[in-house]
């Protein structure tokens, strides 16, 4: 979503790194750039207004013009007020008697349903016991996709037909303390457009069920739009968090960067894709990380952390610095990372030369040579896929009749294998030395 917004600012930084000393006409030429690129990122004009203001008076006091390198301390200044601008991460508030009550509320199409299910897998994860409920009788088929969704991540739905979603959602909280829940996610009715009865129903819900989190699901592609939403449904209703979805999508991003300023209600959730595991608690600094290039190295760690077999992990690790990595560990490797997520999101998450590497790759590209690869791999026997050497001519050209490629690329892959393997027998030896280096 911010990759235009990312690249206009690499250009702005990369003019300050090769600057020894800054002066205050290098400053406010650098800041007219940085202002165009957040206007044109759709960041509200008055957070621009202020985020300059701010990273100017610093930019040309004391802390830069004693730095050893101002360009760098430019740029850190930049991260820092980014993050500032973004909030404090603010957590869900889970205090109080169970079962507690999370809201859900927005307008048709911002994915509220999904989000509703997403958080409801999240919560279960973490080993809470969780009901959802379909309080949307309005929207043809909205009962029905909660309920398939719920039977993806493993929650029940409670579901009524003939009631008001006020009583739908008082009769969920009377079951949900009865079966020993310890959270109710309800997944409100929205409309085409903000009006009266919209909020009156979320407001008698509300005083039904008494909800410890009223969220906003927001559409990110809207854009501004999306201030006005915010701040339509926190006059009616007490919201204590947004959640943002479609962040993978080709908005340009800058309504998330203004919303905490303008509406004053903190992002809680970002929406990663469509998987019901796409959903990451918000951090303003590992946000700001890769608004500005840096990559989120923390975020990469936490989706292997939960997409990766530990055990299996270590022992692929042995295997590879005994020297014994094999094209069948090198196809499970492959498979762990499609549980990753897109290859678009995890380049953007690559920290330094590596990242800026990896992002003038074509993720399209990048996934159809992934399904290659595993279809190359597939195609060979047992024996082949441990021990490649038997691999002759002949055997290749079988090898690319059957995953549908060319022999070329058969023998690609084979040396990509044998460099792997002989960088892992490197990094053996050396311990590790020089390996820092790809990361910047």
């Amino acid at each position: 979503m911010f990759e235009n917004l990312t690249e206009r600012l690499n250009q702005v930084f990369q003019q300050l790194r090769r600057r020894g000393k800054l002066s205050a006409e290098d400053v406010d030429s650098a800041m007219r750039e940085v202002r165009l690129a957040l206007l044109e990122a759709d960041v509200h004009y008055s957070v621009v207004k202020s985020f300059i203001a701010r990273v100017r008076e610093r930019a040309i006091g004391a802390e830069v013009s004693r730095a050893l390198n101002p360009g760098q301390q430019v740029i850190k200044i930049v991260n820092e007020e980014l993050i500032a601008t973004l909030g404090e991460p603010a957590r869900l508030n889970l205090a109080g008697p169970k079962p507690r009550v999370l809201m859900l509320v927005g307008l048709q199409g911002s994915g509220k349903t999904t989000a509703s299910a997403k958080l409801a897998r999240l919560m279960r994860s973490q080993g809470e016991r969780v009901l959802l409920v379909a309080a949307d009788p309005y929207r043809p088929a909205a009962i029905k996709q909660l309920q398939t969704l719920g039977e993806q991540c493993g929650v029940p739905v409670f579901t009524q037909e003939g009631k008001s979603p006020p009583e739908v959602a008082a009769n969920a909280l009377d079951q949900a303390q009865k079966g020993g829940m310890s959270l109710v996610i309800i997944d409100t009715a929205g409309r085409s457009q903000l009006d009266q009865q919209l909020m009156d129903e979320l407001k008698a819900i509300a005083a039904r069920v008494k909800p410890v989190e009223t969220l906003l699901v927001v559409d990110a592609m809207i854009g501004q739009e999306a201030l006005h939403i915010a701040e339509g449904f926190r006059d009616a209703v007490a919201l204590t968090g947004l959640v943002f979805t479609k962040i993978d999508g080709d908005a340009r991003g800058g309504a998330a960067i203004s919303i905490r300023s303008v509406t004053g209600v903190p992002i809680k959730f970002l929406s990663t894709g469509e998987n019901l595991d796409a959903l990451e608690s918000f951090d303003a600094s590992r946000l700001a990380s890769r608004i500005l290039g840096m990559g989120d190295l923390l975020g990469l760690i936490e989706r292997a952390e939960s997409a990766f077999d530990e055990k299996s992990a270590r022992e692929q690790a042995d295997r590879m610095m005994q020297g014994k990595f094999t094209l069948e560990d090198f196809a499970e490797q492959l498979r762990q990372v499609r549980k990753l997520g897109p290859i678009g999101q995890l380049l953007e998450m690559l920290p330094g030369n590596l990242g800026q590497a990896a992002r003038n790759l074509d993720p399209k590209d990048a996934e159809l040579q992934i399904r290659k690869t595993e279809a190359i791999i597939g195609s060979m026997t047992r024996d082949e896929r441990r021990n490649p050497d038997i691999l002759n001519a002949s055997r290749r050209r079988r090898i690319a009749r059957g995953s549908g490629t060319e022999v070329q690329e058969v023998n690609r892959l084979l040396k990509q294998f044998r460099d792997a393997q002989r960088l892992f027998k490197t990094f053996k030896k050396t311990g590790g030395r020089g390996m820092p280096r790809l990361f910047g």
